[in-house]
């Protein structure tokens, strides 16, 4: 397929994060869900290496009133790497360090959890009337090819807004955006229409939108003429159901396997995997999880 001669090169990325966790309490009554531990890393910080890696360098986190630590984690924390200095713990010393040098990141709050939608579009001030990508801060997605790298790629083909499908079980479809998309190549569609949060009979397909998403800035002209949606929450479904028609819309049905760390068992999947990839913590691990039957009877 030919090369679309549109091209933006996308160095910016929107992580929504305000969210009130609700499914974890009472663990996150006062701690974010975001920052939930993964084995040794918190759930955003592979969210936010993801994006490095496929070359973002400017980050907007859309926090809440209560993501503090969100901020705490990416900035310095003087006394500590000093006493890592001290104590000769150098490893230790530059996994921090390099925290710091990340992105360039920056945060701006949603005042009331308003929807997806809204978490977006608290956000238009950073983005300058650019493309950008979106990764939600509880998704993450370990393939070979950063996720939001599969959908830049995408973009640059074609210069309309993108988001990440995957197939989705049938009794899970009433938790998702559902697209309607026509066959463009292969793992490639060209969306017709979506539907947020359907039904089984409503579902036009069990093709899923995930957490990954490279919008257009036309997105930001939807958004702010929606009214409430499910929920009463201003739906980023709903917007690109609009930019669907009026723009162009694609789907790319991702490559990589996803983690909903937002969801108890979603994130137990994904301290178990991950766990069993730790290249220090890997095999022993896995010797341990061997013999849980035995001592289980």
């Amino acid at each position: 397929m030919r090369r679309s001669s549109f091209s933006h090169r996308i160095t910016k990325a929107v992580i929504p994060a305000a969210g009130l966790g609700t499914r974890f309490l009472p663990a996150t009554k006062a701690s974010p869900k975001e920052m939930l531990p993964l084995v040794d890393k918190p759930v955003i910080q592979y969210v936010v290496e993801e994006a490095v890696a496929a070359g973002i360098t400017e980050i907007i986190i859309v926090t809440g009133r209560t993501k503090r630590a969100i901020e705490d984690h990416f900035d310095a924390a003087t006394e500590l790497e000093q006493l890592l200095k001290t104590n000769g713990k150098v490893r230790l010393l530059e996994e921090l360090t390099q925290l710091t040098r990340l992105a360039n990141i920056c945060y701006v709050r949603q005042p009331r959890p308003k929807g997806l939608g809204d978490a977006i579009l608290c956000a238009e001030p950073f983005l300058s009337n650019e493309p950008f990508a979106v990764l939600l801060g509880d998704d993450v997605i370990t393939s070979p090819a950063p996720a939001i790298a599969q959908l830049i790629d995408v973009y640059e083909r074609f210069g309309r807004s993108v988001v990440a499908v995957q197939p989705v079980a049938t009794k899970e479809l009433r938790r998702y955006g559902v697209i309607k998309g026509e066959p463009v190549d292969r793992d490639l569609y060209r969306v017709e229409t979506l539907v947020e949060k359907p039904t089984v009979r409503q579902a036009p397909s069990r093709l899923g939108i995930v957490g990954r998403y490279v919008l257009t800035p036309s997105i930001f002209r939807a958004l702010r003429s929606l009214p409430p949606g499910h929920g009463g929450e201003i739906q980023l479904t709903d917007a690109l159901r609009r930019c669907a028609v009026s723009d162009g819309l694609y789907a790319w049905k991702l490559t990589g396997q996803r983690y909903d760390a937002g969801d108890k068992l979603g994130f137990l999947k994904a301290t178990v995997e991950l766990g069993l990839k730790h290249p220090e913590l890997g095999r022993a691990f896995r010797s341990f999880l061997r013999r849980l039957p035995a001592r289980a009877e």
